[in-house]
C-alpha cells in the first residue's frame, strides 16, 4: 500500500489516479466527507480525475452513505479493511489517498476502534451530571486533542461510554498495515492559497455549489446537520437560510478553508514527529516524479 496525503487543493486525487495506472493499483479514499452521496461539489469529488488515458481507475469509499448520516472513524476503518482485502485479493495494489489525517492514521497506526454498544445504565447514571462535569470526567480518561468529543452532550456521553468500554474489554489485535511509502503533496503557500480561492470561486459561480446545498435541504437533510459537516456546507447553508450575505459567506468560507489547510499540515507534521516518514513532492514536480516510477 502507498499512502498519498497533503492539504486541500494540491491535486491528490489526480496524482493518485496517475500513480495507480502505473502501479496496477486501486484507490481507497480517506476523505471524511466524500463518503456522502449527493455531496459532490462541496467535497471536491473530481470524478474526471480518476480517468487516466480514458481508463477509469477504480476507487472505493466514495458515495457510500446518505447525507445526514453521521459516518464515523470506526466505520471508516471497518470499510477500509473490507476494501483493502478485496483489492489485494484480486492481485492489485492499494493507494490510500486523502486529506483526513485522522482517517489515514487510524489505518497505519492501527487505532483501537471497537464497535461499542449503547450502555443505557451508564447513561442513566450520568444523566444528573452537567456538561462541565462530564467534560472533566472524560479528561481524566483521555487527552482531549480537539473539541469534537465535547461539542454536544450526546458526543460527551458517547465518548465516556467508549472509554469505559475500552477499559473493561480486551481487543483482538489486527495486523497493522505498514505502507510501502507515504507521499505528501505540497507547494508554495501563496500558490496553494490562490488555488483554494480560485477553486471556491469556480465552484460557486460555475459549478452551482449553492444549488447543491439547496437540493440537499429540499430533500430533507437537516440544516443543522449540514452545518456540522463544516466548511462549504456550513457557510452556504447559513447563506441559503438568510443568516449571512453572499459576500460574507464567501469571505468567511474562504478564510475557513485556508485555516483548514493549515490544520491539515499541522496534523501531517505531527505524524512526522511521531516517526512517520513522509516523502514530500512539490506539486510542480509531480510529472517528473511519475515519469520516474518503476512500472
Amino acid at each position: 500500500m502507498i499512502v498519498i496525503l497533503g492539504p486541500t487543493a494540491t491535486g491528490k486525487t489526480k496524482f493518485a489516479a496517475q500513480l495507480a495506472a502505473l502501479t496496477n493499483a486501486e484507490i481507497i479514499s480517506a476523505d471524511s466527507r466524500q463518503v456522502y452521496k449527493r455531496m459532490t461539489i462541496g467535497t471536491g469529488k473530481d470524478y474526471e480525475d480518476y480517468a487516466v488515458d480514458c481508463i477509469k481507475i477504480p476507487y472505493h469509499l466514495v458515495d457510500i452513505v446518505e447525507p445526514g448520516y453521521e459516518y464515523n472513524i470506526f466505520e471508516f476503518k471497518r470499510d477500509f479493511y473490507r476494501a483493502y482485502h478485496d483489492i489485494i485479493g484480486r492481485g492489485k495494489n492499494v493507494i490510500l489517498c486523502g486529506g483526513s489525517g485522522m482517517y489515514i492514521e487510524a489505518v497505519i497506526a492501527n487505532y483501537r476502534l471497537d464497535e461499542v454498544p449503547i450502555n443505557k445504565l451508564l447513561r442513566q447514571q450520568l444523566a444528573e451530571k452537567d456538561d462541565e462535569e462530564l467534560t472533566a470526567m472524560l479528561r481524566e480518561m483521555k487527552s482531549l486533542h480537539n473539541h469534537t468529543d465535547t461539542d454536544t452532550r450526546e458526543r460527551l456521553l458517547r465518548a465516556i461510554e467508549i472509554e469505559m468500554y475500552f477499559n473493561s474489554h480486551l481487543q483482538e489485535e489486527e495486523d497493522p498495515i505498514v505502507p510501502e511509502k507515504i507521499l505528501g503533496l505540497c507547494g508554495d503557500r501563496d500558490i496553494i492559497r490562490q488555488r483554494v480561492t480560485d477553486r471556491l470561486q469556480r465552484r460557486l459561480e460555475e459549478e452551482n455549489m449553492i444549488g447543491e446545498v439547496q437540493a440537499l435541504i429540499d430533500s430533507g437533510v437537516d440544516t443543522e446537520r449540514l452545518k456540522r459537516y463544516g466548511l462549504e456546507y456550513k457557510y452556504i447553508t447559513m447563506y441559503v437560510m438568510g443568516e449571512i450575505s453572499y459576500d460574507e459567506m464567501f469571505l468567511k468560507l474562504n478564510i475557513a478553508i485556508h485555516q483548514f489547510s493549515k490544520r491539515q499540515m499541522t496534523w501531517f507534521r505531527r505524524m512526522e514527529k511521531h516517526g512517520y516518514h513522509i516523502e514530500w513532492i512539490n506539486i510542480k514536480d509531480v510529472k517528473t516524479y511519475l515519469a520516474n516510477v518503476d512500472k
